[in-house]
């Protein structure tokens, strides 16, 4: 019966990753991504706006990320902020609907787009806080690369669904040939603009499972919020204060912030770059998304396998060194040249080039983070542990603006998307360098 009770939590703990994929997958990547840049018309301006709105909600999400972490700590109640935040998740998704072309104000779309993004990043932190409650540590690395292969089933399922039946392309059809279902109007773009809708009914309908089955284990000594919420910015401060004497804590989380913020903005620019150098459609990106959803699945799972053998360190190094010879490698992809070799109008080798990076950035992708998140729990302080994954969270999101910021800004000034990747792929380099100073067991000495 116990061990009944122990499998369902770990499921309820994975559907979060399943129902909360799609933010990623259609909103930030495959569909509402290239269809912003369609609607603007100019990929570089597109992509420069995007930047930036995601780089100052990163700024946001840096500054309170470890600061509810410490108070979900002292008071030993992770569920209500989940709760919280996934309501901005749902009115965030939501509210992409209100982008029709013929009203588009790019403001508000950004404002809407940001507060889901917001809900979905710090309902991540508080879920993520749960993992080494779940498993003996030695199992964490499977439980954490299932739950993220999981996820991407759930992502490659909705984009599926999206591509089939909702997005329509240039001829107004959906993938399949038909018109958008529910009467959905194409000339409206109502099909494209529907993912945000969906992605909200899809988070409500699959988070059930998780708020069923999930309990928070009765921390000894939690505090009240009141309680929590005074006494949080003393005892935080003394934590970031003792960071640097950590310092395989220290090395990792400055390593993960700036290959996470790589990774993050391959995702983030992947379809936007897609439509705006090759010139594919939102169902094109939809299919190049399909492929890297696949891959990302698998080798998540494989990831976790590897990381409980191997442990998560030779796990993370290898996908960091893939993903910055990837990220270099784009820059070389164009409609007119492949590395260096030149093709004409009509060639297929730019757009089978790009696919093939795209599934090895969802290859590489799922298991580093499957293998981040797991490495987290061996870094973190046992007794403070949301509170370390919001300093996992500020470690990502303290330079969080730096990848869109620096796509923007480059890509503003050279006014090529192209050029625009390289910070990426020197971020990932000096992420790796930092990586090295890591102690794969994490620190023998727990946080003051």
């Amino acid at each position: 019966m116990a061990q009944s009770a122990a499998q369902k939590r770990i499921w309820g703990w994975w559907w979060f990753d399943w129902a909360s994929q799609p933010y990623n997958t259609l909103l930030i990547t495959f569909i509402f991504g290239p269809y912003v840049v369609g609607v603007v018309g100019d990929g570089s301006r597109a992509q420069t706006i995007w930047g930036y709105g995601i780089g100052f909600a990163g700024i946001l999400l840096a500054l309170l990320a470890p600061l509810l972490g410490a108070i979900a700590d002292k008071s030993g109640r992770r569920m209500g902020f989940i709760w919280f935040f996934s309501i901005l998740y749902v009115i965030g998704a939501w509210g992409v609907w209100f982008s029709a072309p013929d009203s588009f104000n790019i403001w508000q779309v950004m404002l809407f787009f940001c507060i889901g993004l917001v809900g979905m990043e710090f309902a991540t932190i508080f879920t993520n806080a749960m993992l080494p409650d779940l498993a003996p540590r030695e199992e964490l690395g499977k439980v954490s690369g299932s739950g993220w292969a999981w996820g991407y089933v759930g992502g490659l399922i909705s984009l599926i669904l999206m591509l089939t039946l909702l997005a329509e392309g240039d001829t107004g059809k959906t993938l399949i040939g038909i018109d958008p279902i529910f009467g959905l109007d194409a000339a409206a773009r109502e099909g494209t603009r529907s993912v945000g809708p969906l992605t909200a009914i899809w988070y409500i309908v699959f988070m059930i499972p998780f708020f069923l089955w999930v309990r928070e284990p009765k921390k000894p000594g939690a505090v009240s919020i009141g309680a929590a919420i005074s006494g949080a910015w003393p005892e935080l401060k003394t934590t970031l204060a003792s960071l640097p004497k950590n310092r395989s804590l220290f090395a990792f989380l400055g390593s993960s912030m700036l290959y996470r913020d790589a990774l993050n903005g391959v995702y983030t620019f992947g379809g936007i770059y897609a439509a705006g150098v090759l010139g594919w459609s939102v169902v094109s990106v939809g299919i190049f998304g399909i492929l890297a959803a696949t891959t990302g699945a698998l080798f998540a799972w494989l990831g976790g396998k590897a990381d409980s053998r191997w442990g998560p360190k030779p796990v993370i190094m290898f996908n960091v060194i893939v993903l910055a010879v990837v990220a270099l490698a784009i820059v070389f992809v164009s409609r007119t040249s492949v590395f260096g070799i030149a093709v004409g109008p009509e060639s297929n080798l730019p757009d089978i080039s790009f696919y093939i990076l795209g599934a090895i950035i969802g290859a590489g992708g799922g298991s580093l983070q499957s293998a981040s998140r797991t490495m987290m729990v061996r870094q973190g302080d046992e007794e403070k542990m949301t509170e370390g994954f919001g300093l996992y969270a500020l470690s990502g999101k303290a330079t969080a603006f730096l990848a869109p910021l620096s796509i923007g800004i480059v890509t503003d000034i050279t006014g090529s998307q192209q050029y625009g990747i390289l910070p990426v792929a020197a971020l990932f380099c000096i992420g790796l360098i930092l990586l090295m100073f890591v102690n794969p067991e994490g620190s023998k000495r727990v946080l003051a």
